[in-house]
């Protein structure tokens, strides 16, 4: 097993890669999130890369255009159809099945393009704001998880007894808690439809304590059998318990 520094072509743009790789034919594309670099943050992507490449599987991991070292434009991940199924071409030569992995809006861009050819999806907390999202503030099933948890520390009700709590603000967001599940924005009806169109294996992970997370949950589909939680874990997953979580999760895809 090593680590191997590539490039490939989208369009008339050079992209640059990193393959750890693997005897296995089934390999695992990683898809980055935001402008976040190949590497990932805090080096989580590379780090995982190098766990999964030891337990047998190949893993591609690269920038799209106008990120990192790759040439181009930053087009967005709604624009990043082209730059995945690239990257899927520069990896399928030397494996026969791929799982597609990304995180935040990455994941977003996997639906958007119903898999974009991959054979299997994992899909961690999806970004879901859209252009006519009316908010980015937490949803109310967060507000009222929030709430419910503070009433369950002894600290927190003292505090309230003590006049160490700012009651205006309390009132604001038993006021927040209380409004109704927003309607789906564009973007996640376009989500939906891509990922309805996908006929593969997919789960979708959700980090407890992400507010990304806790947007998608109350945008998405609550009886969809497909998500999995990791409690107490944030949106990059580098918690110890959390990254532990995250390997063996995408180790089940990559085998199943």
């Amino acid at each position: 097993m090593s680590r191997l520094p590539l490039t490939f072509p989208c369009s008339s743009n050079i992209l640059t890669a990193t393959l750890d790789t693997a005897p296995a034919l089934t390999g695992l594309l990683i898809v980055g999130g935001g402008s976040e670099i190949r590497s990932g943050a805090f080096s989580g992507q590379a780090l995982i890369a190098a766990r999964i490449a030891a337990a047998g599987f190949p893993v591609f991991r690269f920038d799209r255009r106008g990120i990192g070292d790759s040439d181009g434009e930053d087009r967005g991940f709604r624009a990043s159809k082209p730059d995945i199924a690239a990257a899927l071409s520069a990896m399928t030569p030397n494996v026969e099945r791929v799982i597609g992995f990304g995180n935040c809006d990455g994941a977003s861009a996997l639906m958007l393009g119903g898999g974009i050819g991959c054979d299997g999806l994992v899909l961690s907390n999806p970004w879901v704001i859209g252009d006519d999202a009316t908010q980015a503030a937490p949803p109310p099933a967060a507000i009222r998880a929030r709430y419910a948890e503070k009433l369950r520390n002894p600290r927190e009700l003292a505090r309230l007894l003590t006049g160490g709590v700012d009651l205006r603000k309390l009132s604001l967001g038993i006021f927040s808690a209380m409004k109704p599940k927003p309607a789906p924005t564009s973007l996640v009806q376009d989500m939906a439809a891509g990922l309805a169109g996908f006929d593969g294996p997919v789960n979708i992970l959700l980090a407890a304590k992400d507010r990304t997370a806790q947007m998608f949950e109350a945008a998405w589909d609550s009886s969809d059998s497909r998500i999995a939680r990791c409690e107490h874990a944030g949106h990059s997953y580098v918690e110890p318990h959390a990254r532990e979580w995250l390997y063996q999760q995408l180790l089940a895809a990559l085998r199943a």
